[in-house]
C-alpha cells in the first residue's frame, strides 16, 4: 500500500512538474514572437537581425521547458 502511495505521488509531482513548466516557456516564446512581428512590422530592414534574435531567445526559453521535461523523468523512474 505504501509503494502505491509513493508511486502516485511521484506520478502527481512529475504531472505538476511538466505542467507547471510549460507553461512558462509557453508564455515567454509567444511574447518573444509577438514582439519580433511587431518589431518587423515597424522596421522591415531589420527582419533579419530580429529573427535571428528571436530564434535564439525561443531556444534559450525552451530550455527551461526541456530541464522540467528531465525532472519529470527523474521523478517517476529514479525512485
Amino acid at each position: 500500500m505504501e509503494e502505491a502511495i509513493i508511486k502516485a505521488a511521484c506520478a502527481i509531482g512529475a504531472g505538476l512538474c511538466m505542467g507547471i513548466g510549460a507553461i512558462g516557456p509557453a508564455v515567454g516564446e509567444g511574447n518573444a514572437v509577438g514582439k519580433a512581428l511587431e518589431g518587423m512590422a515597424r522596421q522591415p530592414e531589420q527582419s533579419s537581425t530580429l529573427r535571428t534574435t528571436m530564434i535564439i531567445g525561443c531556444a534559450i526559453t525552451e530550455t527551461t521547458g526541456i530541464y522540467s521535461l528531465l525532472i519529470a523523468f527523474l521523478i517517476l523512474f529514479a525512485l
